[in-house]
């Protein structure tokens, strides 16, 4: 049975978010608020979460899982960025975008593009994820919640907690989170590639 976790959207509890971060150190699957939509996440490493979220998505290995990055400091240890890539990266974070690069040797194998090795990366607007990935200190390993055959994300706590209850460990309700995927934009050529329009901004990698 998943806990429930009620945070303050703009200064979230540091008791809550601490025993988040605990239970995802202990291999827990979290849903939790983003600028862009709710999200799943785990610890980079945690290969049960890893296969509990593939299983949620029902998502097949050429899915980009996502780094979620508490600053480009962070974010630049695992992916490689060319200087104009990095520019153009810079004046969109933090946002509702996430970006698809070539990763370096700190990304497990096991979440890279079967053909491109590739990952996603992100740095989101938004108060309470900035809170756990500070609290955690490394990425959280995360992929959109978007069920299989639901058009649209779910944008309620009480919601995701009624259907995952058994499927997750714990639900951070804020009352504050987007109701749109991210932009994902490719840069794996540095050239960008538009491959889902959402949340963010694309004109500016039109």
């Amino acid at each position: 049975m998943a806990r429930y976790f009620d945070v303050h959207p703009d200064n979230p509890q540091k008791r809550a978010i601490g025993q988040v971060v605990d239970l995802v150190r202990d291999g827990g699957l979290i849903a939790y608020p983003t600028d862009s939509c709710f999200a799943l996440g785990c610890q980079l490493g945690n290969r049960d979460g890893i296969d509990r979220i593939r299983t949620i998505r029902q998502l097949d290995d050429r899915h980009h899982f996502t780094l979620v990055c508490q600053d480009f400091a962070q974010l630049g240890q695992f992916v490689h960025i060319s200087n104009a890539v990095f520019r153009s990266i810079k004046a969109s974070t933090p946002g509702s975008y996430t970006f698809i690069l070539p990763a370096t040797k700190e990304v497990p194998r096991r979440l890279l593009h079967p053909k491109k090795k590739t990952v996603g990366v992100r740095i989101p607007d938004h108060v309470v994820a900035q809170a756990l990935v500070a609290e955690l200190g490394e990425p959280l390993l995360s992929s959109t919640l978007l069920l299989p055959g639901q058009e649209e994300p779910m944008t309620q706590g009480w919601e995701i907690k009624e259907e995952l209850d058994h499927q997750v460990d714990a639900v951070i309700d804020s009352g504050e989170a987007g109701i749109e995927p991210t932009t994902v934009i490719d840069f794996s050529e540095d050239v960008p590639e538009i491959v889902r329009r959402g949340a963010g901004d694309p004109t500016p990698f039109e």
